[in-house]
């Protein structure tokens, strides 16, 4: 990439994100660890805070506890190992098995008992964590076995947990399976890590849905760089040979899966969702439905997990169930077998007795929900066949469950046996497409583990290569545009080339618009974004006309309360921030033009208005965020009389008294007239509702109370829409603008070409108003972000020039496909055209 800065070249390598190390290199290993078990603890150590996730039978248990060892010795001070229910006894076996007894596991329930001189290796399980019994300030390393357990708290838990102990210095997390395209699930466990920051990664690798908040999807051109990213804090592994070392004693057996449908019969009359009789159920969807199947069907199903059972009464079994309901009618039908119940309600110590007894064959048949024992517990050596009672949606559950016994280390063929009814095959189909999709994720992070190894920097040098390096340009008619960073185009341009500049900048690091480390949404935070601005602004200022105007489409920042902690959700002014960028760089806040927005479409996207929560506590409900243009003005080389040194002059028959009044007055409204009636308003579609709103509030003086009196009239009537806002306040001011139509955007037109839609589009309203305002014709408008090339469309339709750079390829060949189009339609002679051409 050539620049005239190699700063700033710098600036964007420095944007990769990788892991940094915050741990110590060991000395020598402690424990008789395996070779692919050495190389990935000395990897975590040197790493200091790093996650383990290893296929069942990987030895995860003996490689934290080499951690806690490790750790100890380097800070002489106690060490935490956090665990599911059970599975102390698989700890203090491989203690002694692996470290010969070096030190004495001890279990706990809280820290109080602990004195800063008891320098050993503590265990505890999740329920005292979430208790909070557990002060991680005796610790100096903590690590979460079996962490995807966290999954199964209350989110309010989960942020506790992670949130309580991201003070510790050293953390490890370790875990078989992260959940498949849970990406929340392995951004938590990055956070808590504290190698990247959640809402960076959110907008780093994440496409909103600006319909509906929360439905992140990973963005497909982010998806290399992403595991790559995961890859340098991350070690996925499936057998040693992935990371080079031999798989002896390391095969898998043979798994058998029986598929045992049962037949549901009723006389009752069914009903589907909409309370029609129909002939078959229908349990696609509805959980409710899913639920009631199960309770209908308890008797059936254990009946046929007895008939399963009773054909091998001689083998050890596990029973796996959901519901108190089957626990009981288990225990009701497997009376003359050894059968053992672990369940909620037991004390925590009886339920670790019964389950370490079933794995060292103290009884026959274990019966369990996996919720409570699907995790942590090596039940290989004694059991290879399971039934599953019931099944659900649960496919961590379900996953995790069933490697209980099909791990490695197990000699047996293993035989899994799972239960539904003819009404729950939907159920079954999901199940089995996310283990599909398992199996994918796993797959895609082994071919990286397979080509990096645990190498962050061969990882480093390869993501180097998506700072952008291919320009391209082309000239429309009077546009130039270009494709490429916007500041390298502008370290070229040569001084007071433009008579304008108007463009919507990024919102900080709210969007990454492309996929390339030059994009300005790639930035760590408001802070690094504003750093890159650096680089830009002063070319603005440079290469603008003195005199002349810088208009800035901006709007101000939600801030969800997982980025800032205060529990709600809060607004960040990055107006302001941007006035104070913009004013350091030399240029002078003019004026400052307000843009209202759809307040229901807003609430629809962020939850953040919500109609129910501001009736429980109205405290916690702000106002919907309108956008602004702030006019930003270069200094006239001339300042005896402030004029532009190309000033933008109105002739008096086309600037009137009357509009300058609009345009310099600010917005106020006050008393005022009725608007339609109840009555008036149940005979009129929607669409003509709204139009006669806009004319009616231009037209009279504004009430608040007759404007409330028509939004409850709609309510009542039924014709309040909940997707927008059907009559929203406007004004006649030029400050503040509410008659923009939101949906003229060069987006239309991509939606009907099936294209990708620009996710902040600029309205060609505004476009239009802007340039007509403040630019003479001949002009050059210069679009810095130019998207969809909509600045450029709008400065040809009104006769003035255009430059404009865009970085993303997609979105430069779809506006170049728009400026063509305009130059035909502006080439092409029209009817009086022609009529003049004959008359010659």
């Amino acid at each position: 990439m050539e620049t005239k800065n190699k700063e700033y070249v710098e600036f964007l390598e420095n944007k990769i994100v990788i892991a940094e190390e915050y741990g110590f290199e060991p000395d020598g290993i402690i424990g008789d660890l395996l070779p692919h078990a050495k190389a990935i603890t000395q990897w975590c150590l040197k790493g200091g805070r790093r996650a383990i996730f290893a296929s069942f039978g990987l030895t995860k248990t003996v490689m934290q506890l080499e951690l806690a060892y490790q750790c100890i010795r380097k800070e002489n001070k106690p060490f935490l190992i956090c665990m599911p229910l059970g599975v102390v006894g698989e700890f203090k076996r491989d203690n002694k098995e692996f470290f010969h007894s070096e030190l004495d596991l001890e279990y706990i329930t809280d820290t109080d008992s602990i004195s800063s001189y008891d320098v050993k290796i503590y265990v505890t399980n999740y329920e005292r964590v979430r208790k909070g019994d557990i002060d991680p300030s005796k610790f100096c390393g903590v690590s979460f076995d079996e962490a995807s357990i966290l999954r199964n708290l209350s989110t309010e838990t989960t942020s506790y947990v992670l949130t309580f102990f991201k003070k510790i210095q050293y953390r490890f997390v370790a875990t078989a399976t992260p959940t498949p395209n849970d990406y929340i699930e392995i951004l938590n466990y990055a956070d808590f890590l504290g190698v990247i920051d959640r809402g960076h990664a959110l907008t780093r690798f994440f496409k909103r849905d600006s319909t509906t908040a929360g439905n992140l999807t990973l963005y497909e051109n982010k998806e290399q760089e992403f595991w790559q990213w995961v890859s340098t804090w991350a070690v996925f592994i499936n057998k040693p040979s992935d990371l080079g070392f031999s798989d002896e004693g390391y095969n898998l057996p043979k798994l058998h899966i029986h598929e045992i449908e049962v037949e549901y019969l009723t006389d009752n009359v069914i009903l589907n969702k909409k309370g029609e009789p129909v002939l078959f159920k229908d349990n696609t969807k509805s959980l409710v439905d899913v639920s009631r199947e199960k309770s209908e069907t308890v008797e059936l199903r254990v009946n046929k997990a007895l008939e399963i059972v009773s054909k091998e009464p001689d083998k050890n079994w596990i029973l796996w169930h959901h519901r108190e309901s089957e626990r009981t009618a288990i225990e009701k039908k497997f009376k003359s077998f050894d059968l053992r119940s672990v369940y909620g309600s037991q004390k925590n110590q009886d339920k670790e007795d019964l389950l370490i007894g079933f794995s060292n064959g103290k009884y026959k048949v274990l019966s369990t929900k996996p919720v409570i024992a699907g995790s942590g517990c090596n039940f290989q050596h004694v059991c290879h066949n399971m039934v599953f009672v019931g099944i659900d949606y649960k496919f961590n559950d379900f996953i995790q469950a069933l490697h209980r016994v099909f791990r490695f280390r197990q000699v047996n063929e293993v035989h899994v046996y799972i239960i539904y009814t003819q009404n729950e095959r939907e159920v079954l189909k999901t199940l089995f497409e996310k283990w599909r999709n398992h199996v994918k994720l796993q797959e895609n992070m082994i071919n990286l583990v397979r080509k990096y190894g645990l190498n962050s920097s061969k990882i480093t040098h390869d993501m180097k290569r998506q700072i952008f390096n291919g320009r391209r340009s082309h000239k429309v008619g009077d546009a130039m545009v270009y494709n490429d960073d916007t500041v390298v185009i502008h370290q070229e341009m040569e001084d007071n080339r433009t008579g304008m500049i108007l463009t919507s900048i990024p919102f900080g690091d709210h969007y990454e618009y492309s996929d390339n480390y030059n994009d300005f949404g790639h930035n760590n935070g408001n802070q690094e974004f504003f750093k890159q601005m650096d680089y830009l602004t002063p070319n603005l200022l440079r290469t603008l006309k003195p005199g002349r105007i810088a208009a800035i489409h901006i709007k101000d920042r939600i801030r969800y309360s997982y980025q800032t902690g205060t529990g709600f959700t809060s607004i960040e002014d990055f107006a302001a921030d941007v006035s104070y960028h913009f004013r350091k760089h030399g240029f002078i806040l003019v004026g400052k033009i307000t843009i209202t927005t759809d307040v229901v479409r807003e609430n629809n996207q962020t939850y953040r208005l919500g109609w129910s929560e501001q009736r429980k506590d109205g405290t916690k409900m702000g106002v919907g965020l309108p956008e602004y243009v702030y006019l930003f003005r270069k200094i006239p080389t001339d300042r005896s009389n402030a004029y532009a040194d190309d000033p933008v002059v109105k002739k008096i028959d086309e600037y009137l008294l009357s509009l300058w009044q609009l345009d310099a007055h600010a917005y106020w409204k006050s008393n005022g007239n009725r608007f339609l009636s109840y009555d008036e308003l149940k005979t009129f579609e929607p669409s003509t509702i709204c139009n006669m709103w806009k004319e009616f509030d231009k037209t009279h003086v504004y009430n608040f109370q007759e404007h409330l009196r028509v939004c409850n009239d709609l309510m009542e009537s039924g014709r309040l829409s909940k997707e927008f806002m059907m009559i929203p306040p406007t004004s006649s001011n030029d400050l503040v603008w509410t008659d923009i139509n939101r949906m003229n955007t060069l987006n239309a037109n991509q939606a009907n070409r099936k294209k990708e839609k620009h996710i902040c589009p600029l309205q060609l309203d505004i476009i239009e108003r802007l340039i007509n305002r403040f630019t003479n014709q001949g002009d050059t408008v210069d679009d810095p972000f130019g998207g969809l090339f909509s600045t450029a469309y709008m400065s040809l339709k009104m006769k003035r020039k255009a430059v404009s750079t865009e970085l993303k390829p997609e979105y430069y060949d779809d506006g170049l496909f728009y400026l063509k189009s305009l130059e035909y339609e502006l080439s092409m002679p029209t009817l009086f055209d022609m009529i003049d051409y004959e008359t010659k």
